[in-house]
């Protein structure tokens, strides 16, 4: 045992040696130092918090500037369905002016049918409502009468008399004469932002070699197409629904059915609840008309007709179309309605799409808040995009 340890000592001799080289070299010193998280900067937890409060500002400014961005957002709507009208005309040879100019024109068509819409259905409304004013009174106080008769506060009461009130009507249907000069003036600033948006939609076209190949299929193939296919998907059922709650309407003698019809129409661009908001002033007025009987048989009509196709049918179209979850869906029509007002729960689904195009889609990293978002991880997400 004695003679061995000598040999054992010259053969580990070599690698002794070459490790106290290398100890003693200046790139041992130099060598950079694992330190997991020193040079990440941020802990995660921060960094969330940080992109967190960031959003909110960014939010908060949005919230300010609302009277602007909203036509901005109805014109970006607009022309983005108008917008495949180009390229068949391109095809045939049609300069590229005159193409943008055909979609400028088909633009302005959509905003002046659904204004024309808006006016028919408001100028009928406010005529229609003086008419039926004791009939509304006679119903308020008869409400009131019973909801008293169930022992509920009298504050309870008074609020529902002064929801009710036929003066506060009154008011509400002339003030839709301001309401309207104040949508014309946001109108003609739609119809200059579509003139200017239209021209540079034009770009948008070759999406791929001016944003990169991931980041061109994420704005052209996925956010346009599917902000496209949702309107159309939404513009169909809408009129199908229109036109059978307003045939409802004129067999049972509702007034003015063609009012309800186009609010039917546009409550359906509202995800969720714009079956209950285009529910609610039929049945008022049957209630008033014809009494309970016909309130609850309108109710019963509308909730056949329109859960059957808004419900039922609708959202599986729509899903295919957007790939939101139906809590996503919801949540906008609140969160974007506080965001920029009204407009912004019929704007909600495309706003959302463009924030998930925006931050979620480019980012492989963002593959749990995408699936949690409803998306099919169909889109081309790529470790490119990420990068870029």
């Amino acid at each position: 045992m004695a003679d061995t340890a000598p040999e054992h000592a010259d053969d580990l001799a070599p690698v002794v040696r070459e490790a106290e080289e290398e100890a003693a070299s200046p790139a041992a010193h130099d060598a950079p130092v694992d330190r997991t998280d020193a040079g990440r900067g941020f802990a995660l937890g921060t960094r969330r918090v940080i992109a967190l409060a960031a959003a909110v500002i960014a939010l908060a400014g949005v919230w300010l500037a609302r009277d602007v961005l909203g036509p901005i957002a109805v014109a970006a709507v607009v022309v983005t369905i108008a917008h495949p009208v180009r390229f068949p005309l391109e095809r045939r040879g049609w300069p590229r002016w005159l193409a943008t100019s055909t979609v400028v024109a088909l633009a302005w068509a959509i905003l002046a049918a659904l204004a024309l819409l808006l006016i028919v259905a408001s100028a009928q409304f406010v005529s229609m409502l003086p008419d039926y004013l004791d009939e509304l009174q006679q119903t308020v106080a008869g409400a009131v009468a019973w909801v008293e008769s169930t022992g509920v506060t009298t504050d309870a009461t008074a609020s529902l008399s002064s929801m009710l009130d036929p003066a506060q009507l009154i008011g509400f249907a002339g003030g839709l004469a301001n309401a309207l000069l104040g949508l014309a003036t946001a109108f003609f600033f739609v119809l200059a932002y579509v003139i200017f948006m239209s021209a540079d939609a034009a770009r948008f076209a070759r999406a791929r070699p001016v944003f990169g190949t991931a980041a061109g299929d994420v704005i052209g193939r996925r956010y346009f197409a599917g902000v496209r296919r949702y309107y159309v998907v939404n513009a169909t059922f809408g009129l199908i629904v229109a036109v059978i709650d307003g045939l409802i309407l004129w067999g049972l003698g509702i007034p003015v059915p063609l009012v309800w019809a186009i609010l039917a129409f546009v409550t359906n661009f509202i995800p969720n609840i714009g079956f209950v908001i285009g529910l609610i002033p039929p049945a008022v007025l049957a209630l008033v008309v014809g009494g309970w009987p016909l309130a609850l048989v309108v109710v019963l009509a509308y909730c056949v007709v329109n859960v059957t196709l808004q419900v039922l049918v609708q959202p599986k179209f729509v899903s295919d179309a957007v790939s939101l979850s139906l809590t996503l869906s919801f949540v906008s029509v609140v969160f974007w309605t506080l965001v920029i007002g009204p407009i912004g729960a019929i704007l909600s689904i495309p706003l959302t799409l463009l924030v998930r195009a925006l931050f979620l889609e480019p980012d492989v990293r963002a593959t749990t808040l995408r699936r949690l978002s409803g998306d099919s991880l169909d889109g081309p997400v790529t470790a490119d995009a990420a990068r870029g």
